[in-house]
């Protein structure tokens, strides 16, 4: 899969090491920024990351900032966009499995690194059920 990246100075070093663990997962990966630790706005990063995904251009992505809930609150503006904030790794994949998540949001100031990966494998590894779960994702798109 495509994997589209973003983060804000908060997060500029998980971000890096979730991009090598996506990558090592087999998946190809684009860093859409920031790429060093000058304060800036999240909002830049989650737009232009979620438009990526609408647009189909990536399959999914991934947005890291302190607390992952701004991210995901400005990505879910997006229309075609289903962003989740997760802090544990079960959230993250019945996200995917009932709400055909789009976009992993996570806080660099909640989790280390060891549960992002968790976080990250358990959602990149989650597939959408369909069913009477894509009923529901049908009524808010």
């Amino acid at each position: 899969m495509k994997i589209a990246f973003g983060c804000d100075h908060a997060a500029l070093e998980l971000k890096g090491n979730l991009i090598k663990f996506v990558e090592n997962m087999g998946h190809s990966t684009k860093d859409f920024g920031t790429y060093n630790n000058e304060r800036v706005n999240y909002p830049d990063y989650a737009k232009v990351v979620s438009a990526a995904v609408a647009k189909g251009e990536y399959d999914l992505a991934i947005l890291v900032c302190g607390s992952g809930i701004g991210m995901s609150i400005v990505a879910n503006k997006t229309r075609g966009v289903r962003a989740v904030v997760c802090s544990e790794p079960y959230s993250a994949k019945l996200s995917r499995e009932h709400n055909n998540t789009n976009v992993l949001c996570i806080g660099a100031r909640v989790v280390g690194l060891d549960l992002a990966e968790m976080i990250v494998k358990a959602w990149l590894e989650a597939s959408f059920e369909g069913g009477r779960h894509a009923e529901r994702v049908a009524l808010f798109e």
